[in-house]
Formats: structure tokens, sequence, C-alpha cells
């Protein structure tokens, strides 16, 4: 029973950050329509179960109207309503202030604002700062996002002898992480990753929608495209565990991915998402319906995708 409705308004963003699951950028490309848009609702509307709505991206204040359009939208029929955005608008308070003052009218329950080195580099007071002090000043419910870079820390057992070192900071190893992210990490055997400890794939509550139609359970893959069957009769017909990438992974993580469909790889991997998201790239040509779009695995779209 899907509760939740991420837009990815558009995949196209000013920056172009290393950890970015979808390998957002000014080039990138995949933006919603006011008309698709609307289509999205209606099947919202025949969904009863779902209660909320955000709107990401890449950077959806890019496309300022459209955003505003889409959550006026959202608050016809009553949904709580968030934001994510690397606020690079904010180049004062007071400018911060004139480009929140109408979603403040919209009454949403959430702004998220990132807040870390990979978006504004090292500042003493970031972009995010100042929008987050606006927000507060209209009344905005707001807070921020940091994702810290990837760093090995050594491991201490309580007798004080060194175990195997893990990886701090909360970067996930898919898209543009994978490619940026990963060199001279501490890795783990493939057969230990058998599980996905991020997503409800069984019965997942939020899905992500892009502007191709995908509507993905995480960040490239997907359960199908609503411009082709509805939104509503993908939600009711999704079973996770006949689904082609879904099913393995609920089976057994990514090493059981790997296994079903005979996939080289390697010996090990950082985690359970890097090992996946490789292999989801190794099937794509395969999948090409299921391992959607190709813009999150940083190749180009396919006429027709």
């Amino acid at each position: 029973m899907l509760t939740g409705i991420h837009f990815l308004l558009t995949y196209t963003c000013l920056f172009e950050c290393d950890h970015c699951f979808v390998y957002s950028s000014p080039s990138a490309e995949g933006t919603f329509t006011i008309y698709q848009l609307r289509n999205v609702f209606e099947e919202i509307r025949r969904i009863r179960s779902i209660d909320s709505v955000y709107f990401e991206g890449g950077e959806p204040f890019l496309y300022y109207p459209l955003m505003l359009e889409g959550m006026r939208l959202a608050r016809a029929l009553d949904l709580k309503i968030g934001l994510v955005t690397n606020a690079y608008w904010a180049n004062s308070v007071e400018d911060a202030e004139i480009w929140l003052r109408e979603i403040s009218k919209i009454k949403i329950a959430d702004l998220s604002l990132s807040d870390d080195a990979f978006h504004h580099g090292e500042t003493e007071i970031s972009p995010a700062q100042l929008a987050l002090t606006a927000a507060k000043r209209l009344g905005i419910a707001s807070g921020t996002i940091s994702i810290d870079p990837p760093l090995v820390k050594p491991c201490v057992t309580l007798d004080n002898e060194k175990g195997t070192p893990v990886i701090g900071g909360n970067v996930m190893f898919k898209g543009r992480a994978v490619e940026k992210l990963t060199e001279g990490l501490p890795t783990r055997p493939w057969e230990e990753l058998n599980s996905c400890p991020h997503e409800e794939l069984e019965h997942p509550k939020r899905v992500h929608i892009d502007a191709f139609g995908n509507v993905q359970v995480c960040q490239g893959i997907s359960m199908g495209n609503m411009w082709t069957k509805p939104l509503s009769e993908l939600a009711k017909d999704y079973n996770g565990h006949t689904h082609p990438i879904c099913g393995p992974l609920l089976r057994g993580g990514p090493a059981q991915l790997a296994r079903e469909y005979a996939l080289e790889h390697e010996d090990e991997y950082i985690d359970e998402c890097h090992f996946c998201y490789l292999a989801r790239r190794a099937l794509i040509d395969r999948f090409p319906e299921y391992l959607a779009p190709r813009q999150v695995y940083g190749l180009p779209q396919i006429c027709g995708d």
C-alpha cells in the first residue's frame, strides 16, 4: 500500500556532486511537464493510501513555477508536502525569503536543505544555512540534510585489539558515488552481501517517479512505466517476489542477484549497495523496463525511454 510519492521533478542540477544517486548534472535530461504532473495526481487520487508527496531532483527550484503548481495540486488533495533542495538560490537571508514566500503560503510539511561540502564546499555560512534562517522566519517546517564523505575508521574490540576497519560517513554507494568515492575503502566478501538493508522491496511504501514515467522502488529499479500502464495498476499488480530484480534481492541480496543471472563479479565489494548497483548495471540491457532510467546508471537515454 503506497503512502508516499517522490517526484524527481528534474534530473537537471547546477551541481554535479560525487555522491549523487541519480547522476544529476547541468546536462542531465528529464523534466516533468505540467501535463505529466496532472497525470500523476489523477492516479494519486485513485490510490487512497497515499498521504504525502515530495518534490526533489536534481534541483526542483530550477523549474520554480512548475514546482509551485505541483505543490498546489498536492494541497488540493490535502496531501502532506515535502521539498528537497540544495538552496543554490539563497544568496542572502533576504533573497531566500523572496524564494520561499509563495511556498510558505502553501503550508508544506517539510523543507529539507542539503548542507554539506559536496554541495557547497567548505564554507562558514552555506546557502542552506541562509535558507534555513529565512524558512524559520516564514514559519516553514525545515531542516538540513548533511552527507559526510566516506572515511576509513579503525574498529577496536572490547579488549582493545584492532578489528576490521569500518566506513564512516553516510554515503550510499550507488550512482556517481560508485565512480567517484570507492577508491581505497575496505571491502567485504561478496557472499556476505546477501540482503537489501535499505529498501522495502516486498511492500514498498514510497516510490520515486520521473518524467520518463519510471516508478522506482529504489533509484534505478522500476516496477514499470506509468506512461504505458497507470500508476494505480502498477501499484496494485506489483509483486516483489516475481519482479526480475527485486525477487533475487529479496531471496538473497545482491549475491543472489549475481548467482541467478550468472554474473561475473569481483571477490569483494564495499557494501550491499555497491555490489547491487554494479550487478544491476551489468543487467540493464537485459531488463530495460525494470532497470530504468539509464540516467541513474550514468548512461545516455535511448530514444523512447
